[in-house]
């Protein structure tokens, strides 16, 4: 395997950032991209410089000359375009939130084992040398035991019921769009908890603002408030035993952690810019696992996206929240 040739499924926003990272990827090639309309799919790949356009998914997703597809739609259209890119034998790499719930979670990756085909959560997050060093210092005891996660992701979007963010058809609201960032960032760091406390304010369907503790049984405990309707700076912090660590803003997408001690002085300050944007490190995990005949990748496993689609779940469950899929 020479060059890996993708392909991208949408072409929104984020499509567009991550071909961007593809076309600054040496081993990647921009082979194919699907949109709703040839004329959309068109346009994008003449863009970026793809092969070849399709005007739907599923002709996208039969070509067998495609190693591994970006999944970039909707978050309530990832169940769909995923089952049909894994029953033609493709590798996928979904954006995050996977699907709207446990259920089509389990289901995505069930099928991806029987058809033994790679599949990773678009997490770009947990790719990006930043959090893997935060993980490093953690695991090499650094701050000794970490006790206290505060990891928030709020962002000031005027309302428009037309915008996807806002729409229960697509999967809208705070937690599945930015509230999954604090969860995978707490769950990467302690685990599953025994109690979930939340609360969001509602509207049209979708949570606007939410806030959620995590509490465990030894006294360990995580706190995230995620929005549409209040700025935050959208930092995280890490507390232990013998120290504590920061990530600067954009906590998910930051360029920069440091690692304080018990005294709050600096032990030692981490700092890695993008090469192209920030996309270009799940892509090289993905080529990473292709390469190596691995299904799941140990930077995302599947165990790791369960657990937080249960967790938002149970947020969903006590805010009394449900997409309209859920309840045909």
């Amino acid at each position: 395997m020479n060059k890996i040739n993708w392909g991208i499924i949408g072409t929104g926003k984020i499509a567009h950032q991550f071909a961007e990272a593809l076309a600054g990827t040496e081993d990647a090639q921009l082979y194919a991209v699907a949109s709703r309309t040839a004329e959309k799919a068109r346009k994008f790949a003449d863009k970026f410089g793809f092969s070849n356009a399709y005007g739907s998914y599923a002709e996208l997703a039969e070509n067998d000359n495609i190693d591994a597809v970006y999944i970039a739609t909707p978050m309530s259209s990832h169940y769909g375009d995923a089952m049909l890119c894994i029953k033609n034998g493709r590798n996928v790499l979904c954006e995050k939130s996977l699907a709207l719930n446990l259920k089509q979670t389990e289901d995505i990756l069930a099928f991806a084992r029987e058809k033994n085909v790679f599949f990773m959560e678009a997490m770009w997050m947990k790719c990006r040398p930043v959090f893997l060093k935060v993980l490093e210092w953690i695991n090499a005891g650094m701050i000794g035991e970490p006790r206290y996660i505060k990891a928030d992701f709020s962002n000031y979007i005027p309302y428009d019921k037309n915008d996807r963010l806002f729409r229960p058809d697509c999967g809208g609201g705070a937690l599945l769009d930015l509230g999954v960032y604090p969860l995978t960032f707490a769950d990467a760091v302690f685990g599953a908890p025994d109690e979930v406390i939340s609360s969001a304010q509602l509207r049209d369907g979708v949570d606007v603002n939410n806030s959620i503790i995590l509490r465990y049984s030894d006294g360990r405990c995580v706190s995230a408030d995620n929005g549409f309707q209040l700025q935050l700076s959208n930092n995280a912090l890490v507390s232990g035993t013998n120290g504590f660590i920061t990530l600067g803003n954009w906590f998910h997408c930051t360029s920069e952690a440091v690692l304080f001690n018990s005294d709050a002085k600096i032990v030692e300050k981490f700092v890695c810019e993008p090469e192209i944007n920030g996309y270009e490190y799940e892509i090289r995990e993905v080529h990473r696992c292709l390469r190596q005949g691995m299904k799941e990748s140990p930077l995302v496993p599947h165990d790791g996206t369960v657990r937080v689609m249960k967790l938002m779940d149970e947020c969903r469950r006590q805010w009394g929240m449900t997409f309209p899929e859920e309840e045909k």
